[in-house]
């Protein structure tokens, strides 16, 4: 099989390259994104929209989706081929990544056309940011069992509750969120989906400080929100169907590595010498290397499904648990042993290397990555279930009106 570039991806290749060179700075090898290096986004935002518009209007964001979409109606290869250019360059697409990845999607596949024209071209020029509201205190990796509630009253919807881990909330301009608004139904019938405006009375945001230093997760309270009916997203009591369009999108949207990968192992066993001479000729340390980089090019190609799907105008399937599972924890696992090799040689040896310090922050983050988007145990089943075809779990709460599960009737 030849995976090398067609003479029409070469030179889609090429202009991804002069975009990228005309309007961003190369990234200096071994360094992680400009978001996860407790850089503040709140100060940076001018900067990381002006790149978003630039972006935008040069065809690059939207590659595979249709045109009627606001897409270029390109094909699943060029998205590939622009992300690993824009891989290699320090910018801040990060923090547009739930609104382009999930809410337009999401919006795409279940919205009005007054919703289509009111959110999807702002948030792909990055004109308007989106964060996710999902997870609760009580129920991240279930979902279901999310309580915050949302009343309706005429032509308006009441939320009170509460949501956390929720990434880029202090500084969004809108969010995806799923509330309960019945709980007299099984608890995946009772939910229903909405797109708030963050800016709505009743919305406080409380950013968490995290162990690098910075704040990117947040707890968001609601109080009395009131969110038109025009702002709802899908049939009411249809919730789970459409988060699950936001959740095939959230887990195929999650990168191969957000770090250090196999190229970096390799160029730090190159640069560190143990007690029997330099690392890269320690066989052991070859073949670990060696393992790293099959599992990353069987993540890249098990990718290429999910925006195949997309191209498609399908939702990506459950092959995407298998993305975000494998990704995580082999990031982890590289963190693991570039420590390892880092010990060896001690902090001191290597001042000046470019690797100097990569390991060491990325370590701070990575495991964020097996909670965030669902737990390692969720996709697990998931794949189970979804993907072999194994029986579910026994589900004691399965036809059982919400209300009636313990804890279940309280907000």
């Amino acid at each position: 099989m030849d995976f090398d570039d067609t003479p029409e991806e070469a030179a889609f290749r090429i202009e991804a390259r002069r975009f990228l060179d005309a309007n961003a700075t190369r990234r200096k090898p071994g360094q992680v994104e400009a978001y996860r290096r407790g850089i503040d986004a709140t100060k940076v935002l001018a900067g990381a929209k002006d790149f978003q518009r630039r972006k935008c209007e040069a065809g690059f964001v939207g590659l595979h989706w249709p045109v009627d979409w606001g897409g270029r109606g390109g094909s699943p290869i060029q998205t590939i081929i622009y992300n690993q250019e824009e891989s290699k360059y320090d910018v801040l697409s990060a923090l547009f990544n739930i609104g382009v990845n999930m809410s337009v999607p999401t919006i795409c596949t279940w919205g009005t056309p007054a919703q289509k024209e009111r959110y999807v071209r702002p948030c792909m020029r990055g004109d308007e940011i989106w964060c996710q509201l999902f997870s609760e205190p009580g129920g991240g990796s279930d979902l279901a069992a999310l309580r915050t509630r949302a009343e309706q009253r005429g032509d308006e919807w009441i939320v009170n509750g509460q949501k956390i881990w929720n990434s880029g909330a202090h500084y969004a301009d809108f969010g995806i969120l799923v509330a309960r608004s019945n709980p007299d139904v099984p608890k995946h019938q009772g939910l229903t989906y909405f797109l708030l405006d963050m800016k709505t009375p009743g919305v406080e945001v409380r950013p968490i400080k995290q162990i690098s230093g910075t704040s990117h997760f947040n707890e968001v309270f609601f109080t009395d929100v009131r969110i038109p009916d025009s702002c709802r997203l899908g049939p009411v009591g249809g919730g789970w169907k459409v988060a699950l369009t936001t959740l095939m999108n959230e887990r195929h949207g999650v990168r191969d590595s957000t770090g250090p990968d196999a190229d970096e192992l390799l160029r730090l066993a190159q640069e560190v010498d143990t007690e029997n001479g330099p690392a890269i000729d320690d066989p052991a340390v070859q073949e670990k290397i060696a393992d790293i980089y099959v599992r990353s090019q069987g993540l890249k190609f098990t990718k290429f499904r999910g925006i195949t799907a997309l191209s498609r105008g399908q939702n990506p399937g459950p092959e995407s648990s298998i993305i975000k599972f494998v990704a995580a924890n082999k990031l982890q696992e590289v963190l693991s042993f570039g420590l390892d090799l880092i010990g060896m040689a001690g902090p001191e040896m290597m001042p000046d290397s470019p690797l100097a310090g990569a390991f060491e922050e990325a370590l701070l983050y990575a495991p964020s990555l097996r909670i965030a988007g669902g737990t390692d145990e969720i996709m697990k089943n998931i794949i189970a279930e979804r993907v072999l075809g194994l029986p579910q779990d026994p589900r004691v709460d399965k036809n059982v009106p919400f209300r009636d599960i313990p804890g279940g009737g309280r907000s």
